[in-house]
């Protein structure tokens, strides 16, 4: 038999939470990053470059590249999704915001599979609180929306969801499809085409986004669950009949993964020991899937020995299966908070299966800490805000001036509205959740997730523009663009010297010049170089610099040791 469930949940406990409340949250959490802003250094802007070449037809879909260099980051989808979008929507959005569209979706995927995975595995017989001698207990349909519910705040809350998720690149990819697939292994026995389309997309997506490790895992944990599982029903009926064509679909699924992966040669390792970095370690694990892993371990705890049994269990055995091969990924891989990343959906649904047994003194804990931790961190970012805009506190604002010295503060006035709204918001929310003592399970989460999306959002409006200044290649491309010269008077191409792929994406982003690696150009064949500043004052670097003459030294505002050079060659006629 089953042991007795933990959970002990009254009818009054399950009541909805308004789903304009819900979808206001999600679109509040969902929208601010990813508009308002070029796009930032590094991984960004490279996957940026490579989705601009595929577009334009400059390289291949099979192996992208730019300047002959291929991608530091392993997958294709990513690549694909963004180059489909430029061409269908760069004429309407432009560029920038057309190629975050695809990643948009992802995040709403995300949001979605998490929901309605948690939905179904709170609805498993297992996952059910215990029956009251008189009745009162929570049905079955309420029980597992408010647990939904729960999870999604959850996801919502932790710390480590929202810069990663709002980026360009193939760990928001990989995410998305990892949520496909907890859903597929959550939903099984209820939907079958739903699932199998969420299994089949998820497998592919994750194999071909750079994790094909990872899709091999998962397909042959859900195979391994599907085919263990309980609560299909008799061994001898056709719920048994079906759990077996699901476990055989898992594993031809995971074998046609593996196929194309090795056909393609998409097999990628990043193993590292990051073990013997404990402290960095401990520390990312503590921040990063806050406030959701003190709740997850308490449901460790609480359901032991419903854990000990997980064939009657799969609301624990499916997420601690898709929660525990993201964390192993980031004991020994890298980078390891890309890694952790792919657990949050199952670890926010683990921290869901808490709230039924949580004391309330744990939850005032809960909100209190929460109430100050955002406020307090609301009130700085406004702060800091004020100090650009008018210079107080002038501690401050000094600070920020010496940071960035070329950037302009400006008001926007609609971004303004917008960040005094959500404040507004918040207030309210604070005022609701301490002025009446809900019984709603949820209502321990509410206050988190409300805290970390109004600090997404007045980050991604208030402190958007000195983010973009500081974080963008724009204003040191403007200046070499300046440099060149007019473009009736400058040539169509300028050769690279030490350059990372970022650096070459926006170099031929904002110049709009065709742009070459030094060692693979013919002679003659164009007469500017732009080169790392270091890597050209390297000894190495000594026989080049008699064919180049040094027009310009340019360094980031923000950084100004991460400088470039423009040269001329040295035959080459002056720009006027």
């Amino acid at each position: 038999m089953n042991q007795p469930t933990p959970a002990i949940v009254a009818q009054s406990a399950v009541r909805r939470l308004p789903r304009w409340s819900l979808l206001l949250l999600c679109l509040a959490y969902v929208v601010p990053g990813f508009v308002m802003r070029g796009p930032w250094r590094s991984a960004d802007m490279e996957a940026f470059g490579y989705m601009r070449e595929l577009a334009q037809h400059h390289t291949s879909w099979f192996k992208p590249a730019i300047s002959g260099l291929l991608p530091t980051s392993d997958g294709l989808l990513s690549y694909w999704l963004g180059a489909v979008a430029l061409q269908w929507l760069e004429s309407l959005l432009g560029p920038e915001l057309a190629a975050r569209m695809p990643f948009m979706g992802l995040l709403v995927v995300t949001l979605a599979a998490t929901w309605w995975g948690a939905y179904y595995l709170a609805r498993t017989p297992g996952a059910q609180p215990v029956a009251f001698a008189f009745g009162g207990e929570a049905q079955l349909t309420d029980y597992a929306r408010a647990m939904a519910d729960a999870a999604l705040l959850a996801l919502v809350a932790c710390l480590g969801l929202a810069q990663l998720s709002h980026e360009t690149t193939s760990y928001v990819t990989q995410l998305g499809c990892t949520a496909l697939l907890f859903f597929a292994a959550a939903a099984m026995p209820y939907h079958r085409f739903k699932s199998g389309m969420a299994m089949v997309l998820g497998m592919l997506g994750l194999a071909l986004s750079g994790a094909p490790t990872l899709a091999m895992l998962f397909g042959l944990g859900g195979a391994g669950m599907a085919l263990s599982q309980q609560s299909w029903g008799d061994s001898s009926g056709r719920n048994m009949r079906q759990a077996r064509l699901w476990s055989l679909a898992w594993l031809v699924m995971t074998a046609i993964c593996a196929l194309l992966i090795t056909l393609w040669n998409l097999w990628a390792s990043h193993l590292a020991n990051n073990v013997k970095d404990w402290d960095s370690l401990l520390q990312l694990l503590l921040w990063f899937c806050w406030p959701a892993w003190p709740l997850a371990l308490w449901t460790l705890w609480v359901w032991r020995r419903q854990i000990a049994r997980p064939q009657y269990n799969p609301h624990l055995a499916v997420s601690l299966w898709f929660a525990g091969v993201p964390l192993a990924a980031c004991l020994i891989s890298q980078p390891a908070d890309r890694a952790l990343l792919l657990g949050l959906p199952a670890i926010a649904t683990l921290a869901a299966f808490a709230l039924p047994t949580l004391r309330r003194s744990i939850s005032a804990l809960i909100d209190w800490f929460t109430l100050l931790f955002f406020s307090i961190s609301a009130i700085a970012i406004w702060v800091v805000w004020l100090a650009v805009q008018t210079g107080t506190p002038a501690k401050i604002a000094a600070n920020i001036t010496r940071l960035a010295p070329q950037f302009s503060a400006s008001i926007s006035w609609p971004t303004v509205l917008v960040a005094l709204a959500a404040s507004a918001g918040w207030v309210v929310l604070v005022i609701w959740r301490t002025s009446r003592n809900r019984a709603a399970i949820w209502k321990s989460l509410v206050l988190p997730a409300g805290g970390a999306t109004l600090g997404w959002l007045l980050i991604s409006t208030l402190w958007m523009p000195l983010l973009d200044h500081a974080r963008s290649y724009a204003p040191q491309m403007e200046q070499i663009a300046t440099r060149l010269g007019s473009a009736s008077e400058r040539a169509d191409c300028a050769l690279t010297y030490g350059l990372g792929r970022a650096q070459i994406a926006a170099l031929r982003y904002y110049t709009r010049l065709d742009t070459q690696l030094l060692r693979q150009s013919r002679p003659g064949q164009c007469q500017w170089l732009v080169a790392d500043a270091d890597r050209w004052a390297d000894p190495h670097s000594q026989p080049l610099r008699t064919q180049w003459t040094e027009v310009a030294r340019v360094a980031r505002p923000t950084e100004r040791k991460e400088a470039l050079v423009l040269l001329r060659r040295a035959s080459a006629p002056a720009a006027q």
